[in-house]
């Protein structure tokens, strides 16, 4: 994992925005999945950035990013729902870069890989 230095801007934003009022692990992963469910305009184009062993993908696969995961699916990390051999599969949000999406987008998936690249966990 590399260090990311703090950001006080995105700080302040996960701790009252999307972490607010959670008491424990739960409830943070409650609050990310319904930040990120309000502020990811689905459908967009992403591609792998990293192998996971929870992921078939591979560095470089292209992809089309239709929904989130559901929250079940979320409890302990952030998933979102691909088109994959004509079925829906979920895999780690960090594990994706998007292309052309709007700000909203671009910020909230940079909001989830800064929270996982502090080494912060839900």
């Amino acid at each position: 994992m590399a260090h990311v230095p703090p950001d006080e801007q995105r700080e302040e934003r996960i701790a009252m925005e999307i972490i607010v009022d959670a008491y424990g692990p739960e409830e943070q992963a409650v609050g990310w999945h319904v930040y990120l469910t309000d502020h990811l305009r689905f459908p967009f184009k992403a591609h792998c950035l990293a192998q996971r062993a929870a992921s078939p993908l591979e560095v470089g696969d292209a992809v089309e990013v239709v929904e989130m995961a559901s929250e079940e699916e979320c409890e302990h990390e952030m998933f979102v729902n691909i088109r994959w051999k004509r079925r829906s599969l979920a895999v780690p949000l960090a594990q994706l870069e998007a292309s052309q999406v709007d700000e909203e987008t671009e910020q909230a998936i940079e909001d989830w890989r800064y929270w996982v690249n502090r080494g912060y966990e839900l």
